[in-house]
């Protein structure tokens, strides 16, 4: 009988080798390298693999897919993340920090998808199927068709999908699931990886969508070896501070839509409710007058979001100032700083500055440039922004304002929350004449960072 081989795996790459090395040689990750033990295959399992039914090719033209249309959510804005429903066959992979809303996000949506008439088998490695009932019952998801199976092992979890032929499947979570042909323990790269495998070949199988829930590192990554988000279909992050009510669901991969919509909740006693009007939200506690905030209009996936941009500057003891970012870029931080200082004549080099982005969302695009420059600015000076003002503008390291993507949209939303005056770079008044913008919207066109400085601080 062959010996199980030893080898080493990259949580973070995948990358394989003999030997282990404090740093992957292929992605230069220190610490990465795990200890993973295979066993050789039997021959009764290589005799069953071979002796079983393979599938044959066929014409594309000859495969039905009239009947996997996405499966409706009455959760909208998990619906959003995901592409518009849920699809058949897919791979779903949701990690978050611990206590952020993950397993009461997915019982709500057990709940709905019970509710439609669809059977429902959630597997729970974690608690007992009394706690999981009482969550439900909190929750008001009690529904026939949701089964709730109380186990962490594979090959009884696999028993149980076949026999149910469920319409959904959701495992919580992948790291407590085990499979007795390994001799490694629950949760090692081996284990993760193997009963991913062969849970996902199972729903794909079936054509039924499969939910997983992965925990995260201290560096705030999914757990287990970087193939796992390779596997799936989607990846989903539910974010958001445990101290705060609000939580963002994030897709990083979506093989069956789009990776820039973002889902907006609330957490209360009853779950997560959702937020159809997320702008309002993060705008409820605004101070109008108040030094050191501006109003940006990113594009979040297929809809404009209205944040509030806030900055602090005070002077530093220190030699060296201080640069603190939260939701915004550190180095788009030091990017704008640095040409407020050369194009805009202000003295920032002893001055501590911290930016924040109320409400937890993480700002990503150029376009909240100008917003996160004129908060700066204003507290810098103690002039507060027009308290009915928008800022749109990318800006460029010769103090220039560049323009952004869906100007009208953007302007629309900010209309619609009450915004009267909207600063826009002017490059985009080439095409004015074609862009359908707020008629009782005052639209100041600025060239520069310095025109914008002029015209927004009251």
């Amino acid at each position: 009988m062959a010996k199980p081989r030893t080898s080493y795996v990259c949580t973070e790459c995948g990358h394989k080798q003999a030997k282990w090395t404090g740093r992957c040689p292929k992605c230069g990750a220190w610490n990465t390298m795990k200890e993973v033990v295979e066993a050789p295959p039997s021959a009764s399992s290589s005799r069953q693999r071979t002796s079983g039914q393979r599938p044959e090719p066929q014409p594309i033209t000859a495969i039905q897919t009239d009947d996997l249309a996405r499966i409706p959510l009455a959760i909208g804005e998990m619906a959003r993340v995901l592409g518009g429903g849920v699809m058949p066959g897919g791979g779903v992979l949701i990690s978050g920090d611990p206590g952020i809303g993950k397993s009461t996000l997915l019982m709500q949506m057990a709940g709905a998808v019970a509710g439609s008439g669809r059977t429902v088998l959630y597997v729970s490695g974690e608690e007992s199927a009394y706690q999981v009932k009482r969550r439900a019952e909190r929750l008001g998801c009690v529904h026939p068709n949701l089964y709730l199976l109380a186990d962490v092992d594979l090959h009884n979890i696999l028993a149980r999908i076949e026999a149910m032929q469920p319409g959904l499947i959701i495992v919580d979570s992948i790291q407590a699931v085990h499979l007795d042909d390994l001799s490694s323990s629950a949760g090692s790269v081996t284990q993760v990886r193997e009963c991913a495998s062969l849970l996902l070949r199972a729903a794909k199988a079936a054509n039924t969508p499969l939910f997983l829930v992965g925990h995260v590192t201290k560096e705030g990554n999914i757990a287990g070896p970087r193939v796992l988000e390779h596997m799936v279909d989607t990846v989903l992050y539910l974010e958001g501070d445990r101290f705060h009510s609000y939580r963002l669901l994030r897709s990083v991969k979506n093989r069956f839509g789009s990776t820039n919509e973002v889902g907006v909740f609330e957490m209360r006693q009853q779950g997560l409710r959702e937020v159809t009007n997320p702008s309002e939200i993060f705008l409820a506690e605004r101070l109008p007058n108040a030094s050191g905030s501006a109003i940006a209009a990113p594009i979040e996936g297929t809809r404009p979001l209205l944040v509030e941009v806030q900055a602090l500057a005070s002077t530093t003891a220190f030699a060296q100032p201080r640069r603190t970012a939260n939701g915004v870029d550190f180095n788009r931080l030091l990017l704008i700083t640095a040409v407020l200082s050369k194009r805009a004549g202000l003295r920032l080099s002893d001055q501590d500055i911290f930016v924040n982005v109320v409400g937890g969302l993480k700002i990503t695009e150029p376009g909240s440039d100008l917003a996160v420059a004129l908060a700066i600015v204003s507290s810098v000076r103690n002039r507060p922004v027009a308290a009915d003002m928008v800022l749109l503008g990318e800006v460029g390291l010769s103090g220039e304002l560049r323009s952004v993507s869906q100007l009208e949209r953007r302007l629309k939303e900010a209309r619609k929350l009450g915004f009267r005056q909207a600063i826009i770079p002017r490059i985009a008044g080439k095409a004015a004449s074609e862009m359908d913008f707020p008629p009782d919207m005052t639209i100041i066109r600025a060239r520069s960072i310095h025109q914008a400085i002029e015209a927004a601080l009251v």
